[in-house]
């Protein structure tokens, strides 16, 4: 799949080029899965390709809008694919974090309209048409009868779904913000903590009814494979993860995941788990963490230092 712009491009490839970033916002979003995405948007690509070496096939006059219904209809199939998938799923599966810095934001601006991860889980409950119609209409602005034009509905079915997607979202996720410094800190100051077995600081920022969910699917550490919930359970917890780790060679590095801080923490041989939270409306207290450290779902991460904090884990304290 073309990613680099040649001097010179043809015009099927620089459409596809021009509204690639789009086609993976939409698609991710979809699936929450980045490998899945990226063969989507190959299969897009070769798909637009042929269509123009076909003598046959007549102008496209909205590109943009039959670009995204491609990728849609990808993504549509590839949610059977999934959800068959989920059903040998070691343990709790979360999204795969699409990770960035800020200097990946400033570049791809469609990827920084990504949900957070607690929006992407909640998403996993709505039907493919309906998560479909959300993403659409609720973070890219599509119109109900363009979707309905991607999609292949009425516009009155297309607002039927848009009003049960979104009442079924916003009942399971309360629209409340947080500012991202103050998520920021807070992240920095439960990462610190938790993996610096300091129990009393990590007592301070979690929230009584906390939960942990934990994603290693089999093949990397998770801590539990159901969820953790109450504060004095997911600090204990976190007290034995800490106990185990090195005294040096670790180290945590804060980056994004869809806008949403995270920690990163590596050691000498790359990523071993990225750590997102989730606060309470005033953004005191640690109210939801998601740790994933499923190794499929870290390969894909640029652990390079440039525009990130980043700190040594420190040995456990006491």
């Amino acid at each position: 799949m073309p990613s680099p712009r040649p001097q010179a491009l043809d015009a099927a490839t620089e459409q596809f080029l021009d509204h690639r970033e789009l086609l993976f916002a939409v698609v991710y979003n979809m699936l929450g899965s980045v490998a899945d995405t990226e063969d989507a948007l190959q299969e897009v690509w070769l798909a637009w390709r042929a269509r123009h070496r076909d003598p046959a096939a007549g102008p496209v006059e909205k590109v943009r809008a039959y670009l995204v219904r491609m990728a849609v209809n990808q993504a549509l199939a590839r949610r059977a694919v999934l959800s068959r998938r989920r059903e040998t799923y070691v343990g709790t599966w979360l999204p795969e974090p699409l990770v960035t810095s800020e200097d990946d934001v400033a570049g791809h601006a469609e990827r920084a309209e990504s949900l957070s991860m607690a929006v992407l889980v909640v998403l996993e409950t709505l039907s493919p048409l309906e998560r479909a119609v959300f993403v659409l209409h609720e973070v890219f602005g599509f119109g109900h009868p363009e979707i309905a034009e991607v999609l292949g509905r009425s516009a009155a079915a297309v607002r039927q779904l848009s009003t049960r997607a979104r009442r079924h979202v916003h009942a399971r996720r309360p629209r409340h913000r947080i500012e991202p410094d103050v998520h920021s800190e807070v992240t920095e100051r439960f990462a610190t903590a938790a993996l610096g077995g300091d129990l009393r600081a990590l007592l301070r920022v979690l929230a009584p009814d906390v939960v942990l969910w934990t994603d290693g699917g089999g093949k990397g550490p998770a801590t539990s494979p159901r969820p953790v919930r109450g504060r004095e359970q997911v600090a204990a917890l976190f007290m034995s993860v800490a106990a185990t780790l090195p005294a040096d060679g670790l180290h945590l590095r804060y980056r994004k995941v869809a806008g949403d801080p995270c920690a990163l923490l590596l050691d000498g041989t790359g990523p071993l788990a990225v750590v997102v939270v989730d606060l309470d409306p005033s953004g005191d207290r640690v109210t939801t963490i998601y740790s994933i450290t499923n190794p499929d779902k870290l390969t894909g991460l640029n652990a390079r230092p440039g525009g990130d904090s980043t700190a040594r884990v420190q040995a456990p304290i006491g």
